[in-house]
């Protein structure tokens, strides 16, 4: 049996000790066989100062790429809507393979940034692939020939309510009538993203498919059909980021899906600011060769050192009922195990 953690989003920005945003969380790290995270910031040195009100989240790369290995986080997604610009992606990946962090979700052209990551522990094979669906329309989706992050581009329409489908929507002769907003995953990344997770399925025991999508606590229609379409092609595992929110929780086919992990180690981030205490979520997967056994999650926040803690469960009750309430919808069944909570892997 393995051991896989799963984190949110991790931006190393302003850092200047590697050991200390994971100290805290060190024991639970070593307890498992390999840590996934989405890594939120680039590790980079811009040739001049980088102004706070522009969207990088620029990382001291030898002090960054030392935390992921202190931590140790043993594979890093980096398909999201900061890694942006060619310099920028490429010093990511210069450094993290310097420091031996396996990667996925950007590269030097389209062919490298969809490539998956592989790596075995105890005995099973894990492959991660990452895609973002939050991105710059210019200089960041990779090219075939150009770098930058793997994608699955996503479409906003605005939709007249013809129909009362909704007890809040009033009746359409009334001025002033809302639109309804509908989301959908282009149909040919979808495919391409489906074509790529079974081709992955025939390499590892375990697929995690990981995606930086959202808008605040909602999980919009897009979100769900990519998360569906990765399980019908082979995933084990689906899990989002993006959003700075603990999202809904959903099994599907019996297989789980995170739509939102929150924030792992986030303390300064957009416009230079500190952040607050923001929650996240740390699922802990047990899996062998033939899928997953079991997963339980914890939620984490982090303190004013900038250290992730993870959290007893009695102080985050709230946080526990809006994930149940959001969840309720899909059937999803959970069970508070000290302080973490089980998520029953069976349809609802």
């Amino acid at each position: 049996m393995a051991k896989l953690i799963l984190t949110g989003d991790v931006n190393l920005m302003n850092v200047t000790d590697p050991g200390t945003p994971f100290v805290r969380v060190a024991a639970a790290f070593s307890a498992a066989d390999l840590v996934f995270s989405n890594l939120e910031c680039c590790l980079y040195a811009p040739p001049q100062a980088q102004s706070f009100h522009n969207e990088g989240f620029f990382a001291d790369p030898d002090v960054a790429s030392a935390a992921l290995r202190r931590a140790p986080i043993g594979v890093v997604g980096i398909a999201n809507n900061v890694n942006y610009g060619e310099a920028a992606i490429l010093s990511s990946l210069k450094y993290l393979d310097q420091a031996g962090i396996p990667h996925t979700g950007a590269g030097a052209n389209a062919a490298e940034a969809k490539a998956p990551a592989v790596i075995e522990r105890a005995g099973v094979r894990f492959g991660f692939v990452q895609r973002s669906s939050v991105y710059w329309p210019t200089n960041h989706e990779a090219g075939p020939h150009d770098p930058g992050i793997a994608v699955i581009r996503g479409n906003t329409a605005y939709q007249v309510p013809l129909h009362k489908t909704r007890p809040e929507i009033p009746p359409m002769n009334r001025p002033g009538i809302p639109p309804i907003i509908v989301t959908w995953a282009e149909p040919s990344y979808l495919t391409a993203f489906a074509e790529d997770i079974k081709a992955l399925k025939s390499r590892a025991d375990i697929v995690v498919a990981s995606c930086h999508w959202g808008l605040g606590k909602d999980v919009l229609q897009y979100m769900r059909d990519i998360a569906h379409a990765a399980i019908d092609a082979g995933a084990d595992i689906v899990v989002g980021h993006g959003p700075h929110y603990a999202l809904a929780v959903e099994v599907y086919r019996g297989k789980p899906i995170f739509y939102g992990l929150g924030s792992f180690s986030f303390h300064t981030g957009h416009g230079g600011r500190a952040h607050g205490n923001w929650i996240g979520m740390m699922p802990r997967v047990e899996a062998n060769k033939t899928g997953i056994e079991g997963v339980t999650f914890q939620f984490v926040r982090h303190n004013a050192a900038n250290e992730t803690v993870l959290c007893p469960l009695g102080e985050e009750l709230a946080e526990l009922h809006d994930i149940q309430t959001r969840s309720a919808p899909y059937g999803t069944r959970f069970t508070p195990e000290g302080d973490q909570v089980r998520v029953t892997l069976s349809d609802g």
